[in-house]
């Protein structure tokens, strides 16, 4: 059974970098902090030698996982067929119906989304209901709240 990952070119890059950071940066730097605390002596009591030993546990945490990801991934290019459809990788604008409200989000993996910066995954609800509709569509989207009307006003491909 084949168990790849989609994710967008910028993505795999992103998580590239962050693992390059942990290894050369932050896991030297952590090293470096426990020594340091550990000098101030009685480490049962040594708030500084606690703090950095659970942020070294992250970062090696975070290490392993990305490594075991790695090899999970598969870069999908976005924009293959019709433009005005929606698909992995697309930026869509959506209107909603009720309040006019507007809004865009990008449709990508699961290990890039962050809704902070309008990434979602393609397996959310609303990547979901959005995922082979067309400009102007009217797509009901179920969300915790219930069910909210959209209509897609936007599909891109950068």
């Amino acid at each position: 059974m084949d168990n790849k990952t989609p994710i967008t070119r910028q993505g795999l890059e992103a998580l590239k970098v962050e693992l390059q950071i942990l290894m050369t940066k932050d896991r030297p730097a952590i090293k470096k902090a426990i020594a340091e605390a550990r000098a101030h002596g009685d480490l049962r009591e040594n708030a500084e030698y606690h703090a950095a030993k659970e942020r070294q546990s992250f970062i090696e945490g975070r290490i392993q996982e990305l490594n075991a990801k790695m090899g999970t991934f598969q870069v999908v290019e976005p924009g293959r067929g019709p433009s005005d459809i929606v698909s992995f990788g697309a930026t869509v604008t959506l209107s909603y119906v009720e309040t006019e409200e507007s809004l865009s989000y990008q449709i990508v993996g699961p290990d890039e989304a962050d809704i902070k910066v309008s990434r979602i995954s393609y397996l959310s609800p609303i990547a979901k209901a959005l995922i082979g509709k067309r400009t102007g569509d009217v797509v009901v989207v179920h969300v915790p709240k219930g069910k909210v009307e959209v209509e897609i006003s936007g599909v891109a491909y950068t």
